[in-house]
């Protein structure tokens, strides 16, 4: 019997509607059974698992406990990889300094936005409140500039609160009840807790969403990218309130979906995006009031988070899209790398001081526009009705790929909606561990060629794979939407786990084709 003749043989039928709790063990798929990766990994432990095995009688380590030990492992592993840039030495004058000697932070490999931001957004100030607290850059030449906290309302309120308790765990360890170090240091250690625990909840809500096949989300688990980058920014709040929206979504609470998304935007941008293929594919399926609940409740919480700061500090809440209009193509961007390796000017030429590049702004929007306007056509008029994870997975590729700024900790984003889109282990390892390891000729490049660093070259090469592995990621959901017989997830019984009231639901508005039921049949 082949692997997926197995697959089918143990999985009678599909549990309702984000429905993991009843899932016994063999209604899951066994990956050692259809993932060659793991196949070939069983090895080490006697092989695949036997048809006639005893599953499902370790009271305590459930799937999912396995899962999210993997994910402690590999956060662990993370903060390890951050810790050479939080230590510390004292100097000649008997104080406690950060070590960052001899450009410690890209030679170790260790950067992390938020220890400069410490004092950067002012955090270190008790009289400071972001988005009323202002200060200005390069004061008394004609670059000055007034500036504010540069991040969306919740992620600023993050660093404010986890600045007051690491400010707190010091006062407190002044008095000896505390070990105490550098303020900064608790305050990286702090921030790190909170983001490990956000990707925890990243874990723990693609494991239920993907039901069947819950070990696939073992790979957001031992993502490379984790280590790289779960904290190097703040992004893990994001990812954790996007895939809850997504639960919560696939267990029909849309209302709870939109405020969890809503909360999301007020993150970082990306979580929005997720909107547009839920309404497209409600549309497709008839469900359009219950997309369009969470479409405004989305809306009402973003609102509800942004108006407070928006009318109270009007020119501090402005600033992070005042910073979005004004800044250039990033290193990362695909404009970067056709300017370096091209000789290309860019669209807008040479800028001064301050000017916004008007040019590149408008064809990065048009790019990602007609990006929107083929998923959408995509989302209409295929065969069988996309998957939402496979929508939301085209979206935020798109505007990565088209955006003008691509900071290494945005390719967050995409891993749980990678694995639960594409759920092919090797093909998502091999893209993970390539965009991990773009981390290292960043840093060697950011470190000077004067100071034996690496030439732009190198890192944009490792940048432009990166991006080839991303397009290709696309280019197979694009087929497993085009040829849903075969979608490992539409082949192991589902239709759409994420789906929620779109999952089974036949199709009333198509496009240009003919229709084909939405569930692939066993």
């Amino acid at each position: 019997m082949s692997s997926t003749a197995q697959t089918k043989a143990t999985s009678p039928a599909p549990p309702g509607p984000g429905d993991t709790d009843s899932l016994g063990p063999s209604d899951r798929v066994v990956p050692t059974w259809t993932e060659p990766l793991a196949r070939q990994a069983s090895r080490l432990v006697g092989g695949p698992l036997g048809r006639h095995a005893a599953v499902g009688r370790q009271w305590f380590w459930t799937p999912l406990r396995v899962v999210l030990l993997l994910a402690l492992i590999t956060l662990a592993l993370g903060w390890f990889q951050k810790a050479p840039c939080v230590q510390t030495y004292t100097d000649d004058n008997g104080v406690q300094q950060l070590d960052w000697r001899g450009s410690k932070q890209y030679v170790a490999m260790c950067y992390s936005d938020t220890v400069p931001l410490y004092t950067a957004e002012r955090l270190d100030r008790p009289s400071t409140f972001p988005y009323r607290t202002s200060w200005v850059d390069n004061p008394g030449t004609p670059q000055a500039q007034v500036r504010y906290m540069e991040y969306p309302v919740i992620t600023g309120l993050f660093q404010w609160f986890n600045a007051k308790l690491a400010q707190g765990w010091q006062t407190i360890a002044s008095y000896g009840w505390l070990p105490g170090s550098m303020t900064v240091v608790a305050y990286f250690d702090i921030t790190a807790f909170w983001l490990a625990l956000a990707w925890l909840v990243t874990t723990w809500a693609v494991a239920r969403i993907a039901r069947r096949r819950i070990w696939d989300a073992a790979i957001v688990a031992v993502s490379p990218l984790v280590i790289d980058q779960a904290f190097t920014n703040f992004d893990t709040l994001a990812t954790a309130l996007a895939t809850a929206g997504m639960l919560a979504w696939a267990r029909k609470k849309p209302v709870l979906a939109g405020v969890l998304i809503g909360l999301g935007g007020a993150t970082k941008l990306y979580p929005l995006f997720l909107l547009g293929p839920l309404l497209l594919l409600a549309l497709r399926a008839g469900r359009l009031p219950a997309a369009l609940r969470a479409t405004l409740t989305a809306a009402i919480a973003w609102a509800a988070v942004n108006l407070p700061i928006a009318l109270l500090y009007p020119a501090g809440w402005r600033e992070f899209f005042r910073l979005n209009t004004v800044r250039g193509a990033d290193p990362d961007s695909l404009y970067n790398a056709l300017s370096y390796f091209t000789g290309w000017r860019g669209f807008d030429g040479t800028l001064g001081p301050g000017q916004a590049p008007t040019m590149l702004n408008t064809v990065s929007a048009a790019l990602f526009l007609a990006c929107c306007a083929g998923i959408a056509w995509v989302a209409l008029s295929a065969p069988s009705r996309p998957r939402f994870a496979q929508l939301g997975f085209l979206l935020v590729a798109a505007f990565l790929l088209t955006n003008k700024v691509w900071s290494p900790q945005y390719s967050l984003w995409l891993v749980p909606l990678a694995v639960l889109a594409v759920p092919r282990w090797k093909v998502l390892l091999a893209w993970m561990t390539v965009d991990a390891l773009v981390w290292v000729p960043r840093m060697f490049y950011y470190l000077g060629v004067n100071n034996k660093g690496l030439p732009e070259d190198y890192f944009l090469g490792t940048v432009l794979v990166r991006d080839a592995f991303v397009v290709l990621l696309a280019v197979l959901v694009l087929r497993d939407i085009y040829r849903p017989e075969g979608d490992p997830v539409r082949r192991a019984g589902d239709d759409d786990p994420a789906g929620g009231v779109l999952d089974g639901a036949p199709d009333r508005v198509v496009l240009g084709r003919a229709r084909r039921p939405a569930a692939v049949p066993a």
